[in-house]
Order: C-alpha cells, then structure tokens, then sequence
C-alpha cells in the first residue's frame, strides 16, 4: 500500500534563546495514497470552518489554546499518522548547526532518513521555503542523501502550502507540537495537546538523545523512582541501536520499543499502554492483521529476552504495558508472572506425582535431562 507524507517545520535555525525559541521541529502527516481525496475534501471543509479564506497556520491560532483544541478534535478525527523529530537546540554544540543550509538540510534529514527507511516507495511533499536557488539545491540534496539508492517508488518533491492542503494539516501539528515542547510555549496546555495528538502519533524522535522526563507526573505520583525510569530508557535505547533489522519481526520489535520510549517520555510514564493501541500503531500501512499471539510470543516476549525491561498490568482499567518508571511498575509485572509461573508449575507437579505414583515410580515425567531445571525448582514447591 502506496504511502504519501506532508511534512512541515516548527522554529528556526537561531541560537538567540533571549528572543527565539529552544525547539526545532519537524513533522510529517503520513496517508493511504488511495484516502488523499476524501483527506482533502475532510481538511477543506475543516479549513473553511476555522480560517475563512486563509490557510489552515498554527500561527494563526497562537495561544488561542480553546480554539487551537477545536481545530486539534476535528483534525484527529480524520485518518492519518504523525511522525516528528523534535530538536533541542540548545544541545546543539557543532558550529556547522550555525549555517542556515547546514542546519536545515540536517535537521529535515532527520525526519526523512527515518520515513524512507521505514516506507521505502514513500511519496514526501515539503513545504517550499527560501528561494528558488536554495530549493533546487536542498531537493538535489534530498535525492542524493535519502532517496537515491532505496527501492524504486521513493519520490521527493517541493509543493506550496497555498495550494496543498495536508502540507497546512502538517504546519498546524508541527506548530502545536512547538507549545509541547517549546521551552519558550509549552505550559499547563501542553498535556492536553498530546493527548488529543496521541492516537495518531507513530512516533516523536527526540534529537540529539532521547530524555526522559525524570520528574513525577504530579504530587500524587509516590512511587516515581529516578534510577528505574533512566535505567528502562538506557536499556530500550541500547535495544533500538544495537539491534539488527533482518525482517519483519525485527522492525515491529524496534517500534514497539520506539513507541514505549515516546510514551515514557513525551507523557512522563504515567500509564500503560493498551495491547490493542500498540497494535494498531505496529499495524499502520500493513495489509496482514498482527494478531495478539504474535504481539506477546515474537515483539513482546523477544524484547524482553533482549535485556529491555517492559512492565506490564493486567488488571483493573490501566491494563498495557510500559517502560517502568518506579518499583510499582515493575512490582504488577511480578506479581502477573508469579500468579501465572507458579500454579503452572504446581501443575506439572501434580501430573508428575499422578503419573509416578500410577506406574510405580517407573515413569518419572522431568527424568529429562532438558528438564532438570524444572525439575530443580519444583522439588523446592
């Protein structure tokens, strides 16, 4: 399935914090070639509705935040992904980052690599900025770095955002992601912008690292623990760049951990993470169904192998799964596995006392030597 991404910015390329904000960010709005029609006819009557005349601008709204969440609700209930890099400028310390071109050709690149990676016969539309001299050179730029040797199908090309209406859908995310993260916009509001975004978001890459937000949700938040939500960041960050992506089942492990790790962050750990929402993001632009066998036993249960911590609740309304960020996280995981493991193994206790006790201690079910372990720690019952 053909996809197509509309990708706009939020910021510039000043190192003034005094009078310029701390952020740079980068986003795209990811369709279905085949839902771009009815999109746009969806988006139009979206933009007459809130704009008038005028385009659908984030600036436009400004700290108008009632207002900037109508227009959020109605977007969101359009069908669409996002995906964004957000780029903490004041941990930029190479002077190269000081050039405009520089700055822009690497910072967009960032978004682009990762979108060409994962959807190799991508259609990518940018907003036309600077001039025309600087356009031709940036998309010659673009070609060579990214699309030139992926599969054929990529395509990369200018558009203006008059005249492409998802480029302004992409302006407006980029823009409110700017009051989430933006030292200088974010605020009591910022929470309810990502959270309206949330469903739709496929990921947020934080550069130049990942951060967790290493602080309690709120006054209520007892158990947040500093050294647990950094230790279950540096695992999953060791998980994403060490691990070898050899076929499907590796990238779904990858994003997975991709996705704990932007909830961990961007939402400070607060909650699980429901099966079927980490699904339905693994799920985007795939014509095969993952069925929850293959989310627990291939993506879940291999990540876990690989060293990640994933803590896990089934029970009460806050069922999913999480990086932990305090020992209560890790202690619901425990408390599953101990509830599953030991009547389990209480089991094939009973089966193997039955069976030894009807054959007159001739068959002795874990006499294997494979099952010596098990045998080990059921002698200890």
């Amino acid at each position: 399935m053909r996809k197509l991404a509309f990708a706009d910015e939020f910021g510039n390329n000043s190192f003034d914090f005094t009078k310029q904000g701390t952020h740079f960010i980068v986003c795209s709005v990811i369709i279905n070639e085949h839902d771009l029609g009815l999109l746009e006819i969806q988006v139009e009557e979206i933009r007459k509705k809130h704009f008038q005349t005028g385009e659908i601008k984030s600036n436009k709204v400004a700290t108008n935040y009632k207002r900037r969440i109508q227009v959020l609700n109605e977007l969101c209930a359009l069908n669409f992904q996002i995906y964004a890099v957000v780029v903490d400028k004041k941990r930029l310390y190479s002077e190269g980052f000081r050039h405009k071109a520089s700055f822009y050709k690497f910072m967009n690149g960032l978004l682009y690599q990762e979108l060409y990676k994962t959807l190799p016969n991508l259609s990518l539309v940018v907003d036309e900025h600077g001039g025309n001299d600087y356009m031709l050179s940036f998309k010659k730029y673009v070609h060579k770095t990214h699309v030139s040797d992926l599969f054929d199908g990529a395509e990369f090309s200018l558009d203006d955002s008059k005249g492409q209406k998802l480029i302004q859908v992409a302006d407006f995310f980029a823009g409110t992601l700017g009051y989430c993260f933006d030292e200088s916009k974010k605020g009591e509001h910022s929470d309810k912008f990502l959270e309206i975004i949330k469903p739709h978001l496929s990921g947020i890459s934080h550069y130049p690292s990942y951060e967790v937000s290493l602080q309690a949700n709120d006054d209520s938040e007892v158990h947040f623990d500093s050294r647990i939500a950094e230790t279950s960041l540096s695992a999953a960050l060791n998980f994403v760049k060490k691990k070898r992506i050899s076929d499907q089942t590796d990238k779904d492990q990858v994003n997975l951990v991709r996705l704990l790790m932007l909830y961990q962050s961007s939402y400070k750990g607060r909650s699980f993470i429901s099966t079927k929402e980490l699904i339905n993001h693994l799920q985007a632009g795939r014509d095969k169904e993952i069925s929850e066998q293959y989310f627990r036993t291939k993506i879940i249960a291999k990540v876990r192998d690989a060293g990640v911590l994933i803590a896990s609740n089934s029970s009460g309304a806050r069922k999913g799964y999480k990086l932990p960020s305090s020992a209560n996280d890790l202690y619901k995981f425990i408390n599953h596995s101990n509830s599953v493991v030991i009547p389990m193994l209480k089991r094939v206790k009973s089966v193997m006392e039955i069976i030894k006790l009807a054959t007159g201690n001739e068959l002795d079910l874990l006499a294997k030597p494979e099952y010596a372990k098990m045998q080990s720690i059921i002698s200890k019952l």
